[in-house]
């Protein structure tokens, strides 16, 4: 009884589905579809130049108000295509757009490929013609949207009618992005090969248009790794596209070799410190999510943090302390030497001083803020920094703190790693038994190498990116890490080292205040946060650090004011640094060796530059520092260390002795020569020291720290007022040491 009703159902589905009303559906929406873009066709006129035709200034100001530049200027001047090599032109076309010369403005394929792979997940695709690319330039916006989209399909039909092809390439070429704040190819040309666009070769062509897709990611001198391998391929695309299209011989073709850019140069007006700070500052703000396009476009008013008076403080002490003793010009090594300094008010992470270099118009890269060298034994107050907040042991079970013991003969292997590891010392020396205190005044790579794999290599990396820096290239979790043998930047320890001062509540550096355009405003970098390791341990680390600037390598950094620092010597002495603070500043100085007179700059060693022998942290580093701190607290500071160590300070200033060991003596056997200097005294009265032993017994040198026996007599305090010369400061060269001259009692002369 039911199969009739079913039958009469497919009946009744057919009669209202039938071919032809399917089809005349079709059809029907087709002409509506066809009259909407017809209309819509009639309606979007053809609109005059866009804002970013037009571009404007950028203000960028001290803190105080006070401009420092005016940028926005578009760096561009119009060629005409006939100036233009034919292989160039063909490099572009090759590149965005092979059916530029016979579609009419649009590619309805391309765009409908493009879409299909976006929403089928293989990646998000253009699709674009450069008829589309120009009228996105030079008449409309950026925005993806799909409105956008559409006026520039139908602007972009209109525009084919209108120009010609040459006149739409020439357009395009001139008024598209390049990087390095080009627009238009002559400009790039310049700007990348240091030649006018009429002398560029095919090769040096397909670069350039290769840059569009991604002119950030494939700018050569900056890209990482990948963004090389990317733009090297996406060249090789444009090539092999031209041999496709007839447009070069396969034999040319193959004799082509990729041409490396030169490195970029600062626009005019960004000389001497400028053009680091303005850089520095634009980087800040794409960091926060404001493109690069958007700031070239111009419309803003960027006020910095920098402080104009530490400003010229910072870059007085760099002139006077540095500048003054170098002859760039005539002596090679001299012009090998480069400094570069970050200073940071560690209450609210502003950067209020910042070094990049002898000029941004004489060396562009900013040495403030590179990360390519070590910063060498400035690292090693974050290995004791994870200790304490970790309650890290030794091997035998001893708490580490400023008192406690460790083994501190060079080349003893660390212990407990998988890693066969065995420092030197500077100059080869053993301390034998030796306080961590000690073993930072005299940054003995023995022990820090052994600390931080009490510790934990993992645990101490830790603890390095929580107080700010950045897990990049060689930051391997190994016991040489101890040595700080990552890439860091002025920027990236200043703020690390702000983070200490602020008792362990992370600061920040910011170097933007507010940044405003006429219609948003940009929120800045968050300062200071969350406490990211006990203020016992910041604390803790604090102390030591005077230690450091009171009777160790910083010594030449002590003024009248209280101060903890580190200093650092990196691997083949390429580098050498002093980061330090007192209660209201914090500072990273640094000095590198770079030779840039080849094509590629190279790191070399400051060995016999500035000063015969080695560079060293405690040397020229600490002087700039203590020169730019005195000036930037007009002179000195009652400010002192509220320091809360939770004891983990205790028996600090005592040192063991251990006459029952022939081999675990206090100091060497034999002490090096050198000339012994004072550093400035301090007005105010240094804390007095506790007298009691330290009860852990310290492991002899030739024995596992585990297994040493206790010395036979209760350890004696160190003398800490004898004219005696101390052995330097023992850090080796190629092991991320560094090495500075110790003073004698702070009651003979002062140093000059």
């Amino acid at each position: 009884m039911g199969r009739p009703d079913k039958k009469a159902k497919k009946r009744g589905i057919r009669r209202l589905f039938t071919w032809k009303k399917i089809l005349g559906t079709l059809f029907a929406f087709c002409l509506i579809g066809m009259g909407a873009l017809y209309t819509v066709y009639l309606l979007v006129p053809v609109p005059s130049a866009n804002a970013e035709a037009t571009m404007q200034s950028n203000i960028y100001q001290y803190s105080n108000g006070k401009i420092l530049a005016r940028t926005g200027e578009i760096n561009r001047e119009i060629v005409d295509l006939e100036k233009i090599p034919l292989p160039v032109q063909r490099a572009f076309v090759a590149a965005e757009n092979k059916t530029f010369y016979k579609d009419n403005g649009v590619d309805i394929k391309g765009t409908t490929r493009a879409a299909w792979n976006t929403l089928t997940g293989k990646g998000k695709q253009g699709g674009s013609t450069i008829t589309q690319q120009y009228v996105k330039n030079f008449y409309l916006s950026q925005d993806q949207t799909a409105t956008r989209k559409l006026k520039e399909m139908v602007i972009a039909v209109k525009v084919d009618e209108e120009m010609s092809k040459p006149d739409i390439l020439a357009g395009y070429i001139n008024t598209s992005y390049y990087g390095r704040s080009a627009y238009g190819i002559q400009a790039a040309a310049r700007s990348y090969y240091g030649t006018d666009a009429a002398k560029l070769t095919t090769a040096q062509g397909a670069y350039l248009a290769s840059l569009l897709q991604a002119p950030n990611q494939y700018d050569w001198t900056s890209a990482s790794a990948t963004g090389r391998k990317l733009v090297e391929e996406r060249w090789n695309y444009v090539l092999d596209n031209m041999v496709e299209m007839g447009w070069l011989p396969a034999a040319e073709r193959a004799g082509l070799k990729f041409p490396v850019p030169r490195e970029p140069k600062p626009l005019p007006g960004m000389e001497g410190q400028t053009g680091y700070i303005v850089e520095a500052a634009n980087q800040e703000l794409m960091r926060q999510g404001v493109s690069e396009e958007d700031i070239k476009a111009g419309g803003w008013t960027i006020t910095l943090n920098i402080d104009e008076r530490k400003q010229k403080d910072l870059v007085a002490a760099v002139d006077k302390q540095l500048e003054a003793k170098l002859d760039r010009k005539g002596d090679k090594k001299d012009a090998t030497v480069q400094a570069g300094a970050t200073s940071v008010d560690p209450r609210t992470g502003a950067v209020v001083a910042m070094y990049g270099g002898v000029g941004a118009t004489e060396h562009w890269m900013s040495n403030a803020t590179r990360r390519d060298f070590q910063p060498a034994s400035t690292f090693k107050p974050i290995v004791l920094a994870s200790a304490v907040d970790n309650r890290s042991t030794t091997q035998d079970g001893r708490e580490i703190g400023l008192g406690t013991v460790y083994n501190g003969d060079s080349k003893r292997p660390v212990v407990g790693s998988k890693i066969h590891y065995a420092p030197e010392n500077e100059d080869d020396y053993s301390y034998g038994p030796v306080s961590v205190q000690r073993a930072t005044d005299k940054s003995i790579n023995a022990v820090y190498a052994q600390m931080i794999v009490d510790v934990g290599e993992e645990k101490t990396k830790k603890t390095a990116l929580s107080l700010g820096m950045k897990d990049g290239q060689d930051f391997d979790p190994t016991p040489a890490m101890a040595l700080g043998t990552m890439g860091a930047s002025t920027l990236d320890m200043a703020g690390a080292y702000a983070t200490l001062d602020n008792h362990g509540v992370k600061v920040t550096p910011a170097l933007v205040k507010t940044a405003q355009h006429r219609d948003r405003q940009v929120e800045t970098v968050r300062q200071t946060g969350e406490q990211v390791i006990s203020r016992r341990a910041a604390d803790t680390v604090t102390r030591a650090m005077r230690g450091v600037v009171d009777n160790g390598s910083g010594f030449r950094a002590a003024g009248d004011y209280e101060a903890a620092g580190k200093t650092g010597t990196s691997e083949n002495n390429r580098s050498a640094w002093f980061v330090g603070y007192t209660p209201e500043l914090v500072t990273a100085v640094a000095l590198f060796g770079e030779d840039t007179s080849g094509k590629i700059a190279e790191q070399v060693t400051l060995t016999d530059t500035i000063e015969p022998g080695r560079a060293n942290g405690g040397g020229f580093p600490a002087q700039i520092w203590g020169a730019y701190t005195e000036r930037a607290l007009n002179g000195g500071s009652d400010a002192e260390f509220d320091l809360e160590t939770g004891g983990y300070d205790s028996g600090r200033d005592t040192e063991p002795t251990a006459t029952g060991s022939p081999t675990a003596t206090d100091e060497p056997t034999q002490e090096p020569t050198s000339t012994a200097t004072t550093p400035p005294a301090r007005t105010t009265t240094a804390p007095t020291p506790p007298t009691t032993a330290p009860t852990t017994a310290p492991p002899t040198p030739t024995e596992d720290p585990a297994t040493t026996p206790p010395p036979t007599q209760e350890p004696t305090r160190e003398p800490t007022n004898t004219a005696t010369v101390q052995p330097p400061d023992p850090e080796v060269p190629d092991s991320g040491g560094d090495q500075g001259v110790l003073p004698p009692s702070r009651t003979t002369q002062q140093p000059r």
